[in-house]
């Protein structure tokens, strides 16, 4: 019992515990701290839970898969106030280990992640599946309200993770937006869309809606936003005028390299070979960014082909509904001998039906294409766009200033050198100068702080568009389903609409069969076949 454990007797909540908090199975290590957390979840006391791990401990400073499985279950032991024992364990033979309690595992899964982040900042330790789960957001429109001299658009946002639902303008959002730029100028913010004054239509509206959805479903999963008190109020906060009292509430704040424990140490956090690495990330994100957006635009011309084909449909309906409610009799000196008009008139009228359901499916599936997979391809535009804005925002802002500030140091240090050269009537020169250069040296070194900090976002925020990758599988697996429901449906209405044409067939040949004929199979025709 010492080495091994029996997987007969080990409870599926075992292995969910160690699924969480070692989720690289390659490494099998947990780590101390990581299982230190895990015990004061028990709520047990200090003494027994440095007892537990003793009787774990491998004397390695980390345990097995076989060593976590074995803490489990004396922590259940000592929870049930029995002692901590391997003796104990081992009478349970064949039945089931017992279960400890720890919590939520939901919460014992972020404190996984917390701590696997503070032992290793440069991996950010979030996959896809992470990222979703931070949280949820729906925006709709709710009713159009008028203001003193022009209507204004109100939308409905709801989280699911704070549980909230407020109302915000686009106004509002633009405000979040600059709070966001301010506060976190090294992270990757989306773009608003834009703002149009006059003139928006219901097009223009609904546009502006999927956007703004966008940008807060980018908002919210990101790791370092989720857990921001801006975030927080705008999701929350009740009261009007929401876009000046968030600048207000959040105005003394400063950025995060103010607030991060990290910004004094990112120069250990930045590796020697970073600048070729960005350089290559940024090469990879434009090559993405390039082939999504050509991915985007061919499902944007489906959208367009299904809806033209919608219209398409609809006119076809009309035309067979005009034809079919004719009233005008044709006489026997038009017909001659050929009666089937008649006939045939009555059975274009039901065909029309079909051909207006023919309309509404290919209407469906145009909104199916454009919901399900273009909608996504323009969040991985929208991703990968703002990662293109914050390294602009790094090589115009941050980098610029250091070279600025270093050229200016050049400058007095020369000024300095030309002073002490003239003698000793320009001691007061000199001496200004050096207070300058201390003053320049300060400035410079928190620049350059700055700069590897910058530096570190940056690596973290690629990372986190790698985590986001997988909405690429998302797109191609949504493409597959829509495609493959909106032929299915398609199908079937073809297939309920061949044998009413057949019956107009026979009609024209002047015998009117008692029963459809079977659908051929639908493969291609026979040469010269229609």
């Amino acid at each position: 019992m010492a080495d091994d454990l029996s997987y007969g007797v080990v409870p599926a909540y075992y292995r969910e515990v160690y699924d969480i908090v070692c989720p690289n199975p390659r490494d099998g290590k947990v780590d101390q701290d990581m299982f230190v957390k895990i015990l004061v979840k028990s709520s047990l006391p200090k003494q027994t839970l440095s007892s537990i791990w003793e009787a774990a401990d491998s004397k390695q400073g980390y345990l097995t898969r076989n060593g976590l499985y074995k803490a489990l279950a004396l922590t259940a032991l000592a929870q049930q106030g029995k002692p901590i024992s391997e003796k104990i364990l081992e009478n349970y033979g064949k039945e089931e280990l017992p279960k400890p309690h720890l919590g939520d595992l939901s919460d014992l899964r972020t404190l996984s992640a917390q701590v696997r982040r503070e032992k290793n900042p440069n991996v950010l330790n979030f996959s896809y599946k992470d990222l979703v789960e931070l949280d949820s957001v729906s925006i709709n429109l709710v009713p159009e309200k008028k203001g003193l001299l022009l209507k204004h658009v109100e939308y409905e946002i709801k989280s699911e993770y704070l549980k909230s639902c407020v109302m915000r303008r686009y106004s509002d959002f633009d405000s979040l937006y600059d709070m966001l730029t301010s506060r976190y100028p090294y992270r990757m913010v989306p773009r608003l869309p834009p703002k149009k004054m006059l003139g928006a239509n219901r097009e223009f509206i609904e546009g502006r809606r999927k956007a703004l959805v966008r940008f807060m479903t980018l908002v919210v999963r990101h790791p370092v936003f989720h857990g921001s008190d801006i975030i927080r109020y705008f999701l929350t906060y009740q009261g009007s005028d929401i876009q000046h009292r968030i600048k207000e509430q959040f105005r003394s704040v400063p950025d995060e390299y103010v607030t991060s424990p990290l910004a004094l140490t990112a120069k250990d956090l930045v590796p020697m070979d970073t600048q070729i690495q960005y350089g290559n990330a940024r090469e990879h994100i434009k090559r993405l960014f390039n082939s999504v957006n050509q991915l985007k635009c061919i499902v944007d011309q489906m959208t367009i082909r299904s809806t033209a084909s919608a219209s398409d449909m609809l006119m076809m309906a009309k035309e067979l509904n005009t034809l079919g409610s004719e009233t005008q009799i044709a006489s026997t000196w038009a017909m001659g001998i050929n009666e089937s008009w008649p006939k045939i008139k009555t059975g274009l009228k039901a065909i029309s039906v079909e051909f207006a359901a023919l309309s509404d499916k290919h209407a469906t599936q145009g909104k199916r294409e454009d919901n399900n997979v273009a909608e996504r391809l323009a969040l991985i535009l929208d991703l990968l766009q703002s990662y293109k804005d914050l390294c602009d925002r790094h090589e115009k802002g941050v980098l610029k200033d250091h070279q600025s500030a270093l050229a200016k140091m050049g400058n007095i240090k020369k000024k300095k050198m030309s002073a002490t050269i003239r003698g000793s009537e320009h001691v007061g020169e000199v001496e200004q100068l050096e207070s300058r250069i201390i003053e320049q040296e300060s400035q410079i070194m928190t620049m350059e702080n700055r700069n590897y900090f910058s530096l570190h976002c940056i690596q973290m925020e690629t990372q986190l568009v790698h985590a986001n990758i997988d909405i690429l599988a998302e797109v191609l697996q949504a493409l597959a389903k829509t495609e493959l429901q909106g032929h299915k449906e398609l199908f079937e209405l073809w297939e309920q609409i061949e044998p009413q044409v057949e019956m107009l067939r026979a009609t024209g040949d002047g015998d009117l069969p008692s029963s459809p004929t079977t659908p051929t199979s639908p493969g291609l025709l026979s040469s010269g076949s229609f």
